[in-house]
């Protein structure tokens, strides 16, 4: 069958008509933030608690007890800590609350052994980008105690059978905390360049591949930022330009790569065509594109 050419962008749909993927976005901005604890913390992504429909959005278990977590976000860690995920298009309520309390439940009846998880080894976070001020006025007149120890981070004293607490991204500080920040539909200017900036510092492969994730959602939830910043279709700005400089370098040298693979596939099927032998074939792929015999060979 001929193979048919298409246009990438027209075959996928604009990024409007995707559905962002904030949760794979949300588990990589957690194990950059807890970056400096990386080799204490086991992260079990989708934790499943008994059957499919009960899930922890990511369960993040101290490898030892009494190792502290240095990002202020992980604080209140304990051996087990459950972490539950709603993006700006979720709502965090009243009972959106205590359904993930219910799932520290689950999970800690649901050990090997009687008792092997204790409750009091088991904390709570739920994480949004905007403050739940419903949930919060739910427990003001409930007379429910909340505690603020650290900027965009609230302590619930009460009402919760294990330490709990709620991260809102849009109230974190920006530089020390751009990838839980950037999981957000109302990013600015100044965030995105303070993000891209981040990226750009980063040299470790896994911390890359983690970023990446991050900046996807970012992009695809920030569409029209991402335009603006770039001064239109037919422009970047300078400053995007230079932040972004190595990944485009990145893009521009695979897309090479790819062309030169797919150049090199067509002249070998011509040959063949001709009736040119194999082993003359790889003569002229070594002569004429300068490959060594064995990756010539891999042509073949």
């Amino acid at each position: 069958m001929e193979k048919k050419c298409y246009n990438e962008r027209e075959d996928k749909g604009s990024i409007s008509d995707t559905k962002i993927q904030w949760h794979p976005g949300f588990v990589a901005a957690m194990a950059l933030e807890f970056g400096e604890n990386r080799g204490d913390l086991i992260y079990e992504k989708e934790y499943n608690l008994n059957t499919k429909p009960l899930e922890i959005d990511l369960l993040v278990i101290k490898k030892d007890p009494g190792v502290q977590v240095v990002n202020e976000l992980g604080k209140l860690f304990r051996g087990h800590n459950i972490i539950e995920y709603k993006s700006p298009e979720d709502h965090l309520d009243i009972d959106s609350f205590y359904k993930t309390i219910a799932y520290g439940c689950l999970y800690k009846a649901y050990g090997r052994v009687l008792d092997e998880r204790a409750a009091v080894d088991i904390t709570i976070s739920l994480v949004r980008d905007a403050r739940p001020d419903g949930l919060f006025r739910y427990f003001r007149k409930h007379h429910v105690r909340v505690v603020n120890p650290y900027r965009g981070v609230y302590h619930i004293a009460d009402a919760a059978l294990f330490p709990t607490q709620i991260i809102v991204g849009k109230e974190l500080e920006e530089k020390a905390h751009i990838w839980l920040r950037a999981l957000s539909d109302q990013m600015k200017e100044q965030e995105m360049e303070e993000l891209l900036k981040k990226i750009s510092g980063l040299t470790g492969k896994l911390d890359r591949q983690l970023a990446d994730s991050v900046l996807e959602v970012a992009t695809s939830a920030n569409e029209q930022l991402v335009e603006r910043m770039r001064g239109g279709k037919d422009r970047m700005s300078k400053t995007l330009l230079r932040i972004m400089k190595p990944e485009i370098d990145e893009i521009v040298e695979d897309r090479v790569q790819e062309e030169m693979r797919n150049a090199i596939k067509c002249a070998v099927k011509s040959f063949r065509e001709l009736g040119v032998d194999d082993e003359r074939i790889k003569g002229l792929l070594v002569k004429n594109h300068k490959l060594t015999s064995s990756e010539a060979a891999m042509y073949l």
